[in-house]
């Protein structure tokens, strides 16, 4: 081989790898940044025979247990109880909630696993539509059931009219 050859052929191979540790660099940065989604049953059960690790980030989808919604008095603090088919999850989370979240409501959380069952959720999602679901999740919560707005009792009936205050005063 001729020294020429020798000379491209190192500069390719330098080049190649510095294209791939370029590359192994950002996967390696980006790692921190990915969420994986996990349904309450596959946090405590695992998911693919591997349970996530306290410390973790990750998402969560599931159904807000009715009557497990508890708000802080004194702060934007709420903690409430996650479910599909299985296991419940509680999640906790200081901010200011979705005007769609309820009791019965799907909804997805991202945040950090805290404990075995408990995660401190920096943001929550509340479905918008009450028909569309993601496919992995509707898989894993059939047979629940959805409460819609109207069966809430925080809301009127159709019998009942709503009542609107019109004195002018604040």
């Amino acid at each position: 081989m001729n020294p020429r050859r020798k000379q491209r052929l190192a500069v390719v191979g330098i080049v190649g790898l510095l294209v791939i540790s370029a590359i192994g660099l950002m996967l390696y940065a980006l790692n921190d940044s990915i969420d994986l989604f996990y349904t309450p049953s596959e946090i405590v059960e695992g998911k693919n025979g591997q349970k996530p690790q306290v410390g973790q980030r990750l998402r969560i989808g599931g159904m807000v247990v009715p009557g497990s919604v508890k708000r802080d008095s004194e702060s934007l603090a709420v903690s409430f109880d996650l479910m599909d088919t299985g296991p419940i999850v509680t999640v906790t989370y200081s901010g200011i909630l979705p005007d769609l979240f309820r009791e019965g409501q799907g909804i997805v959380a991202t945040g950090v696993l805290t404990g075995s069952t408990s995660i401190k959720a920096q943001e929550v999602l509340a479905k918008h539509d009450e028909e569309y679901m993601p496919p992995e999740l509707a898989e894993k919560m059939k047979g629940i059931k959805h409460v819609k707005p109207e069966n809430m009792p925080s809301y009127n009936s159709p019998s009942e009219p709503a009542t609107i205050d019109n004195s002018g005063g604040m």
